[in-house]
């Protein structure tokens, strides 16, 4: 019998950029010791991932999880195959990273003016300004800068958001100068459709610069709309290990895909990530014991098992 061919092209490789770090750990009450996130970047890096957003420059008495980012920073191994990245909110942020030693920022903004004035307290039209001025910074320190949008699929407090008013802005950084452009499922609201739909577009606006999928799994959809972004043209995923995460500042938001529920699909599709999926799950595992409570992800727990060829 002919082996079925797949209706579908998907790329050969995918690239995952973990945000556990991050994203994951800071709507977190527990803090983590620097030390102890040293550790899981190095594990992560001994996984086979090559790009760590390790950290947010935030004012940490609003996530005060992130208050010892020049610390942790300075506890990075350089590695010329790894890029290390931090969040970024502000021009403050754009210096405090660059004084770090950071090489890479992600700056990005809300498309929701609601969302965007609760969490960066300006309205949209004083953060596209302000966008700009940090785009000149972070150029003038020799940062390479991942520009970004939040809340593009749609928005808890506004619902949905014109795809116009994205690809408007998705234009004006692109104008700017950044090295690549972030979409954000900030409030899990993507659909496949949607997300195809959206994605497509914003690939022919960027016109060969790269464009990252930022997905949250608050309505269950996460890897169903990975999968309606790979033919769309998108192969740059931002994750968390056993699907943390959240923003501090939209009620009932959930943790972002994890990275090795991802990582074990597209392995299974013939798609190449260069992770372990294993070794990813035993770092979400001892996170969970960390903080005594169960992680959203799957993978983590089925490849705690002693059997798991059966899982191939």
């Amino acid at each position: 019998m002919e082996p079925v061919k797949a209706m579908t092209q998907y790329p050969s490789r995918v690239v995952i950029e973990e945000q556990g770090l991050r994203d994951g750990l800071q709507s977190e009450k527990t803090i983590v010791p620097t030390a102890k996130k040293l550790e899981l970047i190095d594990a992560l890096v001994d996984a086979g991932v090559r790009r760590v957003q390790v950290t947010s420059f935030v004012n940490p008495g609003l996530i005060p999880q992130m208050a010892d980012a020049e610390e942790l920073c300075a506890g990075l191994k350089e590695r010329a195959d790894v890029i290390y990245s931090a969040l970024v909110l502000n021009a403050r942020g754009i210096e405090r990273a660059a004084a770090a030693g950071l090489k890479h920022v992600s700056a990005s903004i809300s498309v929701s003016d609601n969302h965007s004035r609760k969490n960066a307290n300006v309205s949209l039209v004083e953060a596209r300004s302000r966008f700009a001025d940090m785009i000149k910074i972070g150029k003038k320190r020799g940062l390479t800068i991942g520009g970004g949008l939040q809340c593009v699929f749609g928005c808890r407090f506004e619902g949905a958001i014109d795809p116009e008013v994205v690809f408007d802005i998705v234009k004006e950084q692109l104008d700017q100068g950044v090295d690549e452009i972030t979409l954000a499922d900030s409030t899990g609201m993507a659909s496949p459709h949607s997300v195809q739909e959206i994605c497509a577009r914003v690939v022919e606006l960027a016109n060969g610069t790269t464009v990252v999928l930022h997905l949250h799994d608050t309505e269950g959809k996460g890897l169903a709309n990975v999968l309606a972004a790979l033919p769309a043209g998108v192969n740059h995923f931002d994750t968390t290990f056993g699907g943390m995460g959240g923003c501090p500042f939209i009620k009932g938001a959930s943790g972002n895909i994890a990275t090795e529920d991802l990582v074990w699909m597209l392995s299974q599709m013939g798609i190449d990530t260069g992770v372990d999926a294993v070794k990813v799950a035993a770092i979400s595992r001892s996170l969970e014991s960390f903080f005594n409570k169960q992680f959203s992800g799957k993978m983590h727990r089925l490849l705690a098992r002693d059997d798991i060829q059966f899982l191939r």
